[in-house]
């Protein structure tokens, strides 16, 4: 049982270091190192232009297709580096509606993951997952 214990403490950790959702969605990091900028809200900007270009392609497949993986992956590596920021940026009102905005394409994904086999709900929520990303992308050229 110590032993037991012991384990479980050391994978919370290793877990709460590495970054889940490199571990889980290992694609996510691929997607984040192809989106780096000059700075961190560059990067975050470039992933919006890459989760835009995916929500677009995705709008007409039906499941879990590649360009609905390509999004869910960019959606991590975008959550990832919204709350990596650095002190300066994320004490500024704009970094607060970003996270806003972020809760926000949770609850739009989360949705749109319950209609990926069924159109027209699929295209719907994706243009609205778009469109949040939009919004999301005027935020974050505010912090700039």
């Amino acid at each position: 049982m110590y032993r037991h214990t012991h384990v479980t403490l050391a994978c919370v950790i290793v877990l709460s270091l590495s970054g889940c959702s490199y571990l889980f969605y290992p694609h996510a990091k691929d997607f984040a190192e192809k989106a780096k900028g000059a700075d961190q809200v560059q990067t975050l900007i470039n992933l919006t232009n890459m989760m835009e270009a995916s929500a677009t392609a995705a709008r007409t497949g039906k499941g879990y297709d590649q360009p609905l993986n390509d999004l869910h992956n960019q959606f991590h590596a975008f959550n990832d580096n919204l709350c990596c920021v650095d002190k300066h940026t994320r004490e500024q009102p704009a970094h607060a509606l970003a996270v806003t905005h972020n809760k926000e394409l949770w609850a739009i994904f989360k949705r749109t993951w319950k209609f990926k086999d069924d159109q027209p709900q699929r295209e719907q929520h994706l243009d609205l997952f778009a469109a949040e990303v939009k919004e999301l992308r005027e935020t974050l050229q505010t912090l700039k």
